[in-house]
């Protein structure tokens, strides 16, 4: 990935994207060609020396079956906007600008492993469920459904694991831009609904006036 240096993500920013991942692409070469699921992980810090992502696939996905040749991928997005040239303040002084697009993304490379085990995957399955069920005021358990529901569940899906080897991140959100360029920027985000990336501009602009 092409990182110049005022777009690269440092380790506060990395550790962040790893330990909230979401859903991510998973991608693997095979003899058959590159193979990619979108996948729910959650970050494990404690394995290897750079973590593990960890999350599980169909039964019936074949690319759980199929060697991964080489390093695989996960592929990390947050929120991405279009950017239009009509924000910035510098339009009006001289009108030499152009669309662009926001994003920060990560990518971590390292090696998959397969684990067709009821054990770790119900263990994973419950890690996941307590993190994205914590900010309910009534948190879903899986212990919530019959445990032979459960069971049936967990026999239909395989885990997979990628150790990190290493990570290449990303977070282009309007840093080479004046400052009234960029409340530009958070203005017409926030103008057309779109308050995650408002947000996230917000938070690089905080940032660089901290280290200035």
């Amino acid at each position: 990935m092409y990182v110049p240096s005022h777009f690269a993500a440092d380790q506060d920013a990395v550790r962040d994207l790893l330990s909230n991942p979401g859903a991510a692409n998973l991608v693997t070469s095979t003899e058959q060609g590159l193979l990619a699921t979108l996948l729910p992980f959650v970050y494990d810090p404690e394995v290897g020396e750079r973590g593990a992502l960890l999350g599980h696939v169909a039964r019936n996905n074949d690319q759980w079956r199929l060697p991964a040749l080489g390093e695989s991928l996960v592929i990390i997005q947050r929120s991405d906007a279009y950017i239009s040239p009509n924000w910035y303040a510098t339009k009006a002084e001289h009108g030499r600008v152009v669309p662009t697009w926001n994003y920060t993304t990560a990518h971590a490379y390292g090696r998959l492993v397969i684990h067709d085990d009821p054990a770790w995957v119900e263990d994973l399955v419950r890690r996941l469920t307590t993190l994205h069920e914590a900010a309910s005021d009534r948190p879903w358990a899986v212990d919530d459904a019959p445990a032979r529901f459960i069971a049936g569940q967990l026999r239909a899906i395989v885990g997979v694991e990628l150790v990190i080897t290493r990570v290449e991140a990303k977070r282009k959100l309007s840093q080479n831009r004046t400052d009234a360029d960029i409340d530009g920027v958070v203005a017409g985000l926030r103008a057309k609904g779109d308050l995650a990336s408002a947000a996230d501009v917000e938070r690089t602009q905080q940032d660089r006036a901290q280290r200035s």
